[in-house]
């Protein structure tokens, strides 16, 4: 887990704690680092962390959700009214430019949303917008949206997953176009994209000045694409980047001990898990098809550990699929799955499997925490491979039906609504293997009920039933450890989103 001779070498160790790191704030630059890319620089089409971040950055949503306090905030949208229970309606800024100079109007607002719902825009995203039927304009700066049914959560949606796009700019360059030279309205401006190497961004000098995160700090920006971890952190350590998340445990207890860096943890709504293939569509004989299968593949997992021991920091066991803050997510219709490989062995000795079995898991990140949980399944008679893909890649493979187990982490958007966990991978979206017709309903309800407490009863029989028949084995919730240039000041928050707008140099 550890960089190669940085815990065994005195020397070393020693070097770099007496060499200088050589800081960007000289040049205005702030670097950070991380192990993925997305497929597409577009919001609406890649559902990668690294890909949210970049969002943040580049474009703005009509709402600001204030990280601290939690308050909807106007952003793009000068104000909002709830015309009815499917109708919101939307005054716009006047003030507001895009990255080429042109102003943001209810044409803009108008087309992102009609166009993000559209069959021909090809979304990955189709979770955040699918709630949406169409937009219309009423005025210059005037907006209104319908919705397919009334969605109590459509404000925490806008303020976090859906970003307007510059229409006319949009419509002569095409999506692939945008991709390399993407135009958005927000605090930075991307000035390049190279895939496999990252993201060049400069600040946006003409942002709005209303903007409720208000303006960056710091003028330069770069994403380095670093699969790596013992790369990123040597890269952190010399100075060839200024911020690197996703640290091991046992490298930032050695990087707290150097100079001229900050090392800070918290825990994070992202969540790991692994999905199991209950409807046995990735082979004839799937032993995933066997509910004491599934069940036995959660016994087997020593959560606790995986927890405390491999994640770190404020990581909990998890045992429901979906994130404990999000509302709706009731934790107590779980089955408890406690680590226990005496049960799980006589769980797949019932279930025709007395010697075990072999099978493949999937994974695209956290390559350690994946052979643990192989460690956790072998020990229990079942031969797990792994087969490391990109994410782009096992997404394709999982939505195709061809994957038996799949380890996976899902940070929802940052939305805390039950609808952006359990809700995306349950409700009949591209990412449900499992297709229950009950739990769709459930979820479908619970998503447009206007009465809070039916939202919550119908969330916890579909959380119920995703426990009871084992169609996930939930593990944990991450925290994560940043690493950073001691000469940066940066604060992270739960919802996973790096603000390196509000961060600034010391």
């Amino acid at each position: 887990m550890g960089i190669k001779g940085f815990a065994c070498s005195a020397a070393l160790l020693a070097l770099f704690c007496t060499t200088p790191v050589f800081a960007n704030k000289a040049t205005d630059t702030l670097v950070y680092a991380s192990d993925s890319e997305p497929e597409n620089i577009s919001p609406y089409h890649n559902d990668l962390r690294e890909g949210v971040v970049l969002a943040r950055l580049a474009w703005d949503n009509l709402i600001y959700r204030d990280p601290d306090t939690g308050e909807y905030k106007p952003m793009l949208a000068q104000s909002w009214k709830q015309v009815d229970d499917t109708t919101l309606d939307f005054t716009l800024r006047q003030d507001v430019k895009f990255h080429d100079g042109t102003p943001m109007t209810a044409d803009d607002v108008v087309f992102t949303l009609n166009w993000v719902v559209s069959p021909d825009s090809k979304v990955v995203t189709v979770q955040n917008v699918d709630w949406i039927a169409s937009a219309e304009k009423l005025g210059d700066y005037q907006v209104r949206l319908h919705m397919k049914k009334p969605f109590p959560p459509a404000l925490e949606y806008l303020s976090n997953a859906v970003p307007i796009f510059p229409k006319a700019y949009f419509e002569k360059v095409g999506l692939a176009g945008f991709a390399k030279q993407p135009i958005g309205t927000g605090p930075y401006k991307v000035v390049s994209v190279t895939p496999g190497v990252g993201v060049t961004m400069v600040r946006n000098d003409d942002y709005f000045k209303e903007s409720p995160q208000g303006p960056a700090h710091i003028k330069n920006l770069q994403f380095r694409v670093i699969p790596d971890a013992e790369t990123r952190t040597a890269e952190l350590m010399t100075g060839g980047v200024d911020w690197i998340w996703r640290v091991a445990p046992d490298q930032a207890e050695q990087l707290k001990a150097m100079p001229n860096l900050s090392v800070v943890s918290g825990a994070t709504m992202r969540i790991g898990f692994l999905i199991l293939d209950a409807r046995g569509t990735s082979s004839d004989n799937s032993p995933m098809k066997n509910l004491k299968v599934r069940q036995a593949i959660n016994y087997a997992i020593n959560r606790e550990a995986l927890a405390s021991q491999l994640v770190g920091g404020e990581s909990k066991p998890l045992q429901v699929a979906c994130y404990p803050a999000q509302f709706g997510c009731d934790t107590s219709v779980a089955t408890q799955y406690n680590y226990d490989p005496a049960k799980a062995k006589e769980l797949l000795k019932e279930a025709g499997y007395p010697q075990g079995f072999e099978t493949e898991i999937y994974a695209y990140r956290d390559r350690d925490y994946a052979e643990a949980i192989i460690g956790n399944l072998r020990a229990v008679g079942i031969n797990a491979k792994l087969r490391y893909l990109k994410y782009a890649a096992l997404r394709d493979q999982q939505r195709g039906g061809h994957v038996p187990m799949s380890f996976q982490a899902w940070g929802s958007f940052s939305i805390l609504d039950t609808s952006a966990s359990a809700g995306t991978w349950f409700k009949g979206n591209p990412d449900d293997n499992i297709k229950d017709p009950d739990v769709q309903k459930w979820l479908q309800t619970a998503d447009n009920a206007l009465d809070p407490q039916v939202r919550k009863e119908n969330y916890s029989k579909a959380l119920k039933r995703i426990s009871e028949q084992a169609y996930w084995a939930p593990l944990f919730n991450y925290s994560l450890n940043y690493a950073f240039n001691q000469d940066l000041q940066f604060k992270p928050y739960p919802d996973e989103l790096p603000r390196f707008v509000l961060s600034r140099w010391k």
